[in-house]
């Protein structure tokens, strides 16, 4: 079997490296375009979040509390002893 090397053959590889390559950096800017924007909702989410606890704090911000605790049974009577 005699394989012969063409001018159209080798026309076609480089046209097949050249399109796989550029679909390659085709598809990489679109990943990182999507990253991006999944980035973008998480800050948005996030900022919202801190909006709204700041908010709810603003509006209890100088009104007082009063919780009250449980019954202290944990309570131990600690011995001292004087040091010399």
């Amino acid at each position: 079997m005699i394989v012969e090397a063409s001018l159209s053959g080798l026309f076609k590889t480089i046209l097949m490296i050249l399109g796989a390559l550029i679909l390659l950096r085709f598809l990489g800017r679109v990943m990182i375009a999507k990253r991006n924007l999944d980035e973008e909702r998480a800050d948005l989410a996030r900022e919202k979040a801190f909006v709204k606890e700041r908010n709810e704090k603003l509006k209890n911000f100088g009104k007082v509390t009063i919780s009250k605790s449980g019954p202290r049974d944990n309570v131990q009577d600690v011995d001292y002893e004087e040091i010399k």
